[in-house]
C-alpha cells in the first residue's frame, strides 16, 4: 500500500476529483523501501495511486534518487513516470531527460525523447535510451553519442555499463581520437577506461600517419599502440603504398612495425606495376633516416663548413617501409618474378634483396646465385644482380640452354625486357650459335674473366669476351645431356610464379648443383671443332676485347 506520510493541509473536490485527497505543503509518501516528495499531490487512496506536482523527489534506498516537476506513480504496478526536467542519480551516474519512467518491479528506468547519461569517466546522449541500476547496464539507441577527454564514439545502438565503463557495440560504430586514430566497428566491446577493445565483423583500425588495419576479429589496445587481427587481414600503409594481408596479423604502432602470417601477402602498390610477394612470415617496420645533401643558399651552392651556423638545413629527413619475409618467399610483377627461403625489400626504391636458393626469371631468362638482388628505378625493373655461383640460364628449345655463370652475375633490363646479361669472375658460358635459318650450329664452350651477353627481340645477338678466351665449338651429334650444361646447371621453371595469384602456389624447390670448377677441356667429345676465343661460330655471336 502507499501511505501518506505527511502533508501541511489535505482536502476534498467531489466535484472535479471526487477519489482524490488534494494534498498541499511538505507532502511525503511511502511504499515499501521508496519515499517520494513534492509539493503538492492528488492521492487516489482507493487506486494505491498518485499524482505528484512541484519539485518532486523520489528515493528508493540509499543508491536511487530521481527528480522532476511531476510524478505519476501506481502503488499496485509498481510503475513511476516522472515528467519535466527529470535527472535520476544512481552512486556516480546521473540520469538526465524530460519525460522518464521507471519500473521498480524490473529496476529498469527509460527515457524515450532524448536523454543523457554522465558517470565517472564519460557523457552519453541519445534519442531512446533504458538504465538498469541494479547492474548498472544501461541501452542507447538512435543518434547515440559518447564523448570524454579523450575520444567520441557515434552509434546507432550501443550497450554500456556505468560501472565498468565497458561500451558493447552492437551496430555500426566510429570511435573517433582527434587527430590520432579512426576505429570502425559492427560488433564488440570497447574499454572507456583502458581503451582495449575487442571488434569483430571485419572492424577497422586507422591511423593519422595512413596506416589501416582491417579484420575478421581485432584486439586493440590504444594505450599500447598494439593490433592483433585473426581473420582476411590487410594492414595498409597509404604513404608508402603498401598492404600487407594474412589470417594472423600484429601491429605495433609506436615502433612502427608489423607482422603477417598465415598466408601472408604483401602488396606494392605505389607503381602502376604491382609488386605481389608471399612467405610464411612477412615482417614490416618504418625506417627513418636524415639524408644529408647541399642546399643552395641566394642561389649559390655552399658546403657545410659555410653552412656551420645552421648545419640543420643540410640534412633532409626520410621515411621508408622495410620489409623482411621468411620461409618460402615467392615474388611476382609483370617484369621479373623470384623464389627464395628468406628475402629483405626496400620500399624506397623497391629493392630486394633474396638468400637461401634465389631464383630469379625475366621473360625466357632465369637468373640465380648464392644472394640476389633485384633493383627497380623509376617502377620498372632496372636491373638483377647476384653474387656467388652465379648462373643465367635461357631455354632455347626442349633440350638447348644457353648458360652463363661465375662468381658474379648482372641482367640490364629495359622496358621490362632482359637486354643485357654480364658476368664476371671465372665466367664460363654454353651458347648453342645458330645460322640465319635459325638451325643450330653446334655448342660453344668458352672460360674467360668475364662474359657479356647482348639480346635482341629475346635472342642473342652478340657475346662479348675478354682477349684472353679459352673456347670450343662442339658439333651437337653425340654431346650428352652432362655435356650441354655447365656444372652449376639447373633449370626451376616449374617454380616460376606466372600470375599473381601463383605466389601462393607451393612447388617443390629444385635440386640445385653446387659449382664446381669447370675446364674448357673437360668432358669433351671425341669429335669436335676448337676455335680460338670462338670467333665465327655464327653470324648472331661475335667476339671482342672490352
Amino acid at each position: 500500500m502507499v501511505y501518506l506520510e505527511h502533508s501541511e493541509t489535505l482536502s476534498f473536490d467531489e466535484e472535479l476529483h471526487p477519489d482524490a485527497q488534494l494534498l498541499k505543503g511538505n507532502v511525503i509518501f511511502r511504499h515499501d523501501s521508496a519515499f517520494m516528495y513534492c509539493d503538492s499531490a492528488y492521492f487516489y487512496e482507493k487506486t494505491n495511486s498518485l499524482d505528484a506536482f512541484g519539485h518532486v523527489r523520489f528515493v528508493q534506498g540509499d543508491t536511487l534518487r530521481g527528480f522532476g516537476d511531476v510524478l505519476y506513480y501506481d502503488g499496485n504496478t509498481r510503475f513511476a513516470k516522472l515528467r519535466q526536467n527529470v535527472r535520476l542519480e544512481h552512486f556516480s551516474t546521473i540520469l538526465t531527460t524530460d519525460s522518464l519512467n521507471y519500473d521498480r518491479n524490473a529496476d529498469l528506468a527509460w527515457y524515450f525523447a532524448d536523454g543523457q547519461i554522465v558517470d565517472s569517466l564519460n557523457t552519453l546522449t541519445s534519442h531512446w535510451g533504458q538504465y538498469t541500476p541494479s547492474d548498472n547496464q544501461a541501452v542507447f539507441k538512435t543518434n547515440v553519442y559518447l564523448v570524454n577527454d579523450k575520444f567520441s564514439l557515434t552509434a546507432d545502438s550501443l550497450r554500456y555499463n556505468t560501472s565498468t565503463n565497458v561500451a558493447n557495440l552492437v551496430g555500426p560504430t566510429d570511435i573517433v581520437y582527434e587527430e590520432e586514430t579512426h576505429i570502425h566497428s559492427n560488433l564488440g566491446w570497447y574499454n572507456t577506461k583502458t581503451e582495449y577493445s575487442e571488434l569483430w565483423q571485419r572492424s577497422v583500425v586507422e591511423n593519422e600517419d595512413g596506416t589501416r588495419m582491417t579484420g575478421d576479429t581485432i584486439f586493440y589496445d590504444k594505450q599500447l599502440g598494439f593490433g592483433k587481427a585473426i581473420g582476411n587481414v590487410e594492414l595498409t600503409d597509404s604513404v608508402e603504398k603498401i598492404t600487407l594481408y594474412g589470417n594472423y596479423c600484429e601491429a605495433f604502432e609506436k615502433e612502427e612495425r608489423a607482422f603477417a602470417t598465415d598466408s601472408a601477402l604483401l602488396v606494392d602498390w605505389s607503381d602502376d606495376d604491382y609488386t605481389y610477394m608471399h612467405a610464411d612470415t612477412l615482417f614490416t617496420e618504418q625506417v627513418k633516416e636524415r639524408l644529408f645533401s647541399l642546399v643552395p643558399r641566394d642561389s649559390i651552392l655552399i658546403d657545410s663548413v659555410l653552412c656551420a651556423q645552421s648545419p640543420d638545413t643540410l640534412w633532409r629527413d626520410t621515411d621508408y617501409r622495410f620489409v623482411r619475409a621468411y620461409y618460402g618467399v615467392r615474388v611476382y610483377r609483370y617484369d621479373a618474378q623470384a623464389v627464395c627461403d628468406s628475402l629483405v625489400y626496400f620500399s624506397k626504391d623497391s629493392t630486394m634483396m633474396m638468400f637461401g636458393t634465389p631464383v630469379c626469371w625475366n621473360d625466357d631468362n632465369q637468373m640465380s646465385a648464392d644472394q640476389m638482388t633485384i633493383f627497380v628505378k623509376n617502377g620498372d625493373v632496372d636491373y638483377f644482380y647476384g653474387l656467388g655461383n652465379a648462373i643465367s640460364v635461357q631455354k632455347e628449345s626442349q633440350i638447348r640452354f644457353d648458360q652463363l655463370a661465375g662468381k658474379e652475375i648482372y641482367g640490364y633490363v629495359t622496358d621490362g625486357e632482359l637486354r643485357q646479361i654480364y658476368v664476371k669472375g671465372n665466367a664460363q658460358t654454353i651458347v648453342f650459335p645458330t645460322e640465319d635459318d635459325g638451325s643450330f650450329v653446334g655448342m660453344n664452350k668458352t672460360e674467360s674473366s668475364y662474359v657479356r651477353l647482348f639480346l635482341k627481340d629475346k635472342k642473342i645477338d652478340r657475346v662479348v669476351f675478354t682477349s684472353a678466351t679459352s673456347g670450343t665449338l662442339y658439333p651437337l651429334e653425340g654431346l650428352s645431356d652432362s655435356q650441354t650444361h655447365l656444372s652449376a646447371f639447373f633449370w626451376a621453371e616449374q617454380e616460376r610464379p606466372v600470375k599473381p595469384g601463383d605466389v601462393f602456389r607451393k612447388p617443390e624447390r629444385t635440386d640445385r648443383p653446387k659449382a664446381q670448377p669447370h675446364s674448357a677441356t673437360q668432358d669433351e667429345p671425341e669429335q669436335q671443332e676448337k676455335t680460338k676465343g670462338a670467333k665465327g661460330t655464327s653470324s648472331k655471336i661475335s667476339k671482342s676485347g672490352m
